[in-house]
């Protein structure tokens, strides 16, 4: 029996040192920030739209509101099994629409058949959004300062539209943490940014050449991060770049979605395990840990569920166990303690404990994705969007 406490202690101790540290660490630094810059890189925005009839038009059109001038960017929405009056609804705006089929639709594939549109020198920078993403009006004017201040790769930060179930507040406030933590924390302390799937910018030429040799089915984000690093590019976090993102309002959504995050972790933990394991021996920090140290732990749900079962179990059964519950409570505190740190002021409302009483049901389905993850890397998982509307708080 001690062996397996000494297990569930080990890890569990590297789980929340792990996120205690970054979460302090976030507090620590303040957020970048550039001076709007008189030089003006040519950006391409890149929108991937697979099936999002119901949201593309009015988030191409959207994106046209910038205050970034007219001439220096363009959008591009890449067309993938959109009906055709949406088609005809997109080409009277003033944007590039590129109609695109796959027999296995991915968003790398659409975004190779993109770029494969125009020439390498037309842009500088591509910027990817997903099909339900809305941007500040000023977006594009920080992600260039970001550009011209010498950074290749810049993550914004994304935040939620809607926060209008249990499940969508739940979801944005997943979000904030992972954008103080992975994002804000791992920057803070010298480290890339992990980089979320959209309102991420690239040196275009960088941008072309990654993603030509990748044939990422899902999370294609947490791939290109690590190839980029192998390229010795990290991920600079510009936290006051926003972009607004639909988060899921359902449980069923909520579980595909899960689904094909999991999915993807464990399969770039496995592809670039032994990399990141030579990485961390050797004290490559920025490398381990997105190849690494991120992948190798649970989803934090299911870490925070099973720590608070484990709490529970070892009070009840403490005389047939070797640890005091007291250890196991401490990490729980400390776990807490974490998420404290890493949850923005906003978030603090009547809100928060409306949205926390989901908290058991989203552990319960992440829980049991982990028996149900067959496969699941090898086909795209569509989450539909619905929702047009402007952000609200």
């Amino acid at each position: 029996m001690l062996v397996i406490e000494a297990a569930f202690l080990a890890y569990f101790s590297y789980v929340v040192g792990y996120t205690l540290f970054l979460s302090a660490a976030g507090r620590l630094r303040a957020p970048l920030r550039f001076v709007q810059d008189a030089r003006k890189s040519r950006i391409a925005i890149l929108i991937p739209a697979y099936k999002e009839d119901a949201v593309i038009y009015s988030v191409a059109k959207a994106a046209l509101q910038q205050s970034y001038p007219q001439s220096s960017f363009e959008v591009i929405v890449i067309a993938d099994s959109l009906q055709e009056r949406t088609i005809e609804q997109l080409k009277s705006l003033p944007i590039k629409v590129v109609e695109v089929s796959f027999s296995k639709s991915t968003k790398v594939k659409a975004l190779n058949a993109a770029l494969q549109q125009f020439t390498e020198d037309a842009f500088d920078v591509g910027l990817i959004l997903d099909a339900d993403n809305l941007m500040e009006p000023d977006f594009l004017e920080k992600v260039n300062a970001a550009y011209q201040a010498g950074y290749r790769s810049i993550q914004g930060q994304r935040v939620a539209k809607n926060k209008n179930t249990r499940f969508a507040l739940l979801d944005a406030l997943s979000e904030a943490i992972n954008n103080h933590i992975y994002r804000r924390g791992t920057f803070a302390v010298g480290w890339s940014s992990s980089l979320i799937g959209s309102g991420m910018a690239f040196d275009l030429q960088l941008l072309r050449q990654t993603l030509a040799g990748m044939k990422s089915v899902g999370g294609f984000d947490r791939e290109m991060e690590v190839l980029l690093l192998e390229q010795g590019v990290s991920s600079c976090y510009l936290e006051n770049a926003k972009v607004y993102d639909e988060k899921v309002e359902k449980a069923e959504v909520f579980q595909n979605q899960r689904k094909r995050w999991i999915a993807s972790q464990f399969k770039y933990l496995k592809k670039y395990f032994r990399k990141g394991l030579k990485a961390l021996f050797k004290g490559k920090w920025t490398y381990a840990n997105s190849a690494l140290l991120r992948n190798i732990q649970l989803p934090r749900v299911i870490n925070l569920g099973m720590l608070f079962f484990i709490c529970l179990l070892t009070s009840l059964f403490n005389n047939y166990l070797e640890l005091n519950p007291f250890v196991w409570w401490s990490l729980f505190g400390l776990n807490a303690l974490a998420f404290l740190l890493a949850v923005p002021k906003e978030f603090y409302t009547k809100k928060l404990l409306w949205a926390l009483l989901s908290l058991p049901k989203a552990f319960g389905i992440m829980f049991l994705l982990l028996f149900k993850l067959r496969n699941a890397d090898k086909t795209f998982i569509h989450t539909p969007h619905s929702s047009s509307e402007t952000p609200v708080s």
